[in-house]
């Protein structure tokens, strides 16, 4: 008996390799093995019963969009990063988001593209927790947030404030203990917090306590059903990692496209929001992410990065011109969408940089 790769077995099946990996994930396919990252499967094994209909299966994929507003988030820039996507007619089969965030890319192209393999991380536990518990229990998950949209909708605005430092002391509680991997309790309440919150601001302080004050909207949606489980479908068979970046090195090969996005460079002194983790994400922290894109460049893969651009403050300031000159700069122009103060918020220009 031979193996045969996800791709192999769609295109045998008259189905998507991604679909393939699912059934994979569901234990499906009898005999179906990973290794490393990629999913093998017996030669002569039979195509699953699905349950979908027929015309699912030839409807266009479902768009999704991120479930949380995230500081940084790259939804303004979509029209720019999407040039970059190298999946047709490069032998490129996987993808690779070490600094996922709201992940506005990563759903572009789970909505566009039909991939062997997927491998999403960030050092915020929470933030993957999130990930993990809309992939593995979304029902669980739904069911919270509706019960929180229920009771948070109706009430005053004094009534509203106790509810949230209530359910802010709770995520700090969980977040500070020993809570499994998608716990949908800490999910739900990231959420309700990221939806109710000010500026859908994500900011921890030193010791790791989210400490952003509530919000003042009037109609937040909390749960958006639909969202969520269209997220939860494209999550299907996706590596999500909670660690650092360079965790993705063992992933990522010359059939690799890896997008990397991390905390932006302050373009001033005062302007020092990097706070998503306890952790800081300095000028050194930048130049050992360059050394790390060199290497993943010597591997073959396909690299994009984007960051701020320090021009904006300083024409003089060649920071990433000198870490990347290995690379190709690209500047453009991007919205600083969360910002505290108004004015500041506007056109900017900001680096994508890249391999190739």
């Amino acid at each position: 008996m031979g193996l045969m790769s996800a791709k192999a077995a769609g295109e045998k099946w008259g189905i998507s390799q991604r679909r393939v990996a699912v059934l994979c994930s569901e234990n499906r396919i009898p005999g179906a093995i990973m290794i490393g990252h990629s999913w093998v499967i017996p030669d002569d094994a039979k195509k699953p019963d699905d349950a979908r209909s027929t015309r699912r299966e030839n409807e266009v994929e479902t768009k999704v969009k991120p479930f949380l507003k995230w500081a940084g988030g790259k939804g303004q820039l979509l029209a720019e990063i999407e040039k970059y996507y190298p999946f047709d007619g490069m032998n490129i089969t996987k993808y690779a988001e070490p600094f996922v965030g709201g992940g506005a890319v990563l759903f572009d192209i789970l909505s566009r593209y039909s991939l062997e393999a997927v491998y999403i991380s960030d050092i915020n536990a929470e933030l993957i927790n999130a990930y993990a518990a809309i992939r593995d229990c979304p029902d669980r998950l739904i069911g919270l947030l509706k019960d929180m949209q229920d009771e948070y909708i109706p009430l005053d605005a004094g009534a509203r404030r106790e509810y949230y430092a209530s359910s802010r002391a709770r995520f700090n509680n969980l977040k500070a203990g020993t809570v499994e991997s998608g716990d949908p309790e800490l999910a739900a309440l990231m959420i309700f917090l990221n939806r109710t919150c000010f500026n859908g601001l994500y900011r921890v302080n030193r010791k790791g306590w989210f400490n952003v004050p509530i919000g003042s909207y009037k109609n937040p949606m909390i749960c958006d059903e639909p969202n969520l489980r269209a997220v939860s479908e494209k999550l299907q068979g996706v590596e999500i990692v909670c660690g650092d970046y360079r965790q993705s090195a063992d992933f990522i090969d010359e059939h690799t496209f890896a997008y990397f996005d991390p905390p932006y460079r302050p373009l001033t002194e005062t302007a020092n929001f990097t706070s998503y983790t306890e952790a800081e994400f300095g000028d050194n922290e930048q130049i050992e992410l360059a050394r790390f894109v060199d290497e993943m460049s010597k591997k073959g893969a396909k690299v994009l990065v984007s960051n701020s651009d320090p021009k904006n403050a300083n024409e003089n300031d060649d920071f990433f011109d000198e870490i990347y000159s290995a690379h190709n700069i690209c500047r453009v122009k991007a919205s600083r969408m969360i910002n505290s103060n108004s004015s500041a918020r506007g056109k900017i220009s900001e680096l994508l940089i890249s391999n190739f």
